[in-house]
C-alpha cells in the first residue's frame, strides 16, 4: 500500500520519532503538531492536509490517557481530564474531518477505544467510562454516516506495551504495579494490534478485538445472564480487591 501518513500529536518529539520509524521501514510520513482538545489546532491540521493531499482516506483517533482510582477518591478534575482527551478529543476530530469525508464522498474512521470499554475492571471508572463512550459514539457514527459512504470501526485492544502507562494518573500503587505488569506481559505487541486494525478496517468490520482472553470475556458478557457474568468477573478480580483493601488499611 502506497500510503502517506500524517502523525498529529501534541508531543512533537514523540511524533517525529514515529515518523522516523515509518520512514526507516520504507514508508512515507510527516509530523504536524496538533492538540485534539483545541478545535483551532485541529482546523489548522485539516487545512494543512487539504493543501498537501488531494484527498484524505483514513482518520485514526488514537490519542488517549489512563487513570485508576477508587470512585470516592478520584477527583472530578481527573474525570474531566480523561474525558477531555479520550472522548471529547475524538468528538473534536470527527466534527472537523467528517465534513471533509462527506464532501469527498468517501472516507474511513478508526476510533481507538479499549477492551475496558466493553468489559471493565474495578478501580478504573473514569478510564472505563471514557472508552465505553467511545464505543457508543463509534456505533452511532457508523449508523449516522453509512449513507455518506463513510466507514467507522472501533478498535478495542486489551493491555499491550505502549506509552499509555506514562500518562497514568492514580493514587493507588497496587493498580500502578498491576497495569505495568499487564502492559509488559501482553501476549501480543503493537505491530500485531496494528495488523488487526488494518485488516479489520480493510474489511469494514465494526468491532475490532485483539486479545483472545478479552474476546472470550466479551462473549460471556453477551451470552450469559448478567448475574453469571458478574460472578465470573468478581472471582477474577477478588485478589485485586483484597490487595487494595490491605493497601487502604
Amino acid at each position: 500500500m502506497n500510503a502517506e501518513v500524517c502523525v498529529a500529536d501534541i508531543n512533537q518529539q514523540a511524533g517525529e520519532q514515529v515518523c522516523e520509524q515509518i520512514i526507516a521501514q520504507g514508508g512515507n510520513a510527516f509530523f504536524i503538531a496538533c492538540d485534539i482538545t483545541d478545535t483551532t489546532s485541529i482546523k489548522a491540521l485539516t487545512h494543512e492536509l487539504q493543501s498537501r493531499w488531494p484527498q484524505i482516506d483514513l482518520l485514526i483517533n488514537n490519542a488517549g490517557v489512563a487513570s485508576a482510582d477508587k470512585i470516592a477518591a478520584e477527583p472530578i478534575s481527573q474525570w474531566r481530564w480523561v474525558m477531555e482527551i479520550n472522548l471529547f478529543g475524538i468528538v473534536n476530530m470527527c466534527q472537523q474531518f467528517v465534513p471533509i469525508f462527506q464532501q469527498q464522498g468517501f472516507g474511513s474512521i478508526v476510533n481507538v477505544a479499549s477492551q475496558a470499554g466493553l468489559t471493565p475492571i474495578p478501580f478504573m471508572a473514569s478510564y472505563n467510562a471514557s472508552k465505553a463512550a467511545v464505543v457508543s459514539l463509534s456505533e452511532t457514527l457508523r449508523l449516522e454516516l453509512a449513507d455518506d459512504n463513510i466507514n467507522v470501526s472501533v478498535l478495542c485492544p486489551g493491555f499491550f506495551k505502549t506509552n499509555l502507562g506514562t500518562s497514568l494518573r492514580t493514587q493507588l500503587p497496587t493498580m500502578e504495579k498491576l497495569l505495568g505488569k499487564l502492559f509488559d506481559k501482553s501476549p501480543i505487541d503493537a505491530t500485531q494490534v496494528a495488523n488487526i486494525a488494518y485488516q479489520g478496517e480493510a474489511n469494514k468490520q465494526f468491532l475490532l478485538l485483539t486479545h483472545q482472553q478479552g474476546k472470550r470475556l466479551y462473549q460471556l458478557k453477551r451470552l450469559l445472564p448478567l448475574r453469571w457474568y458478574f460472578t465470573i468477573v468478581l472471582k477474577q478480580t477478588l485478589r485485586l480487591r483484597q490487595l487494595l483493601k490491605e493497601e487502604q488499611a
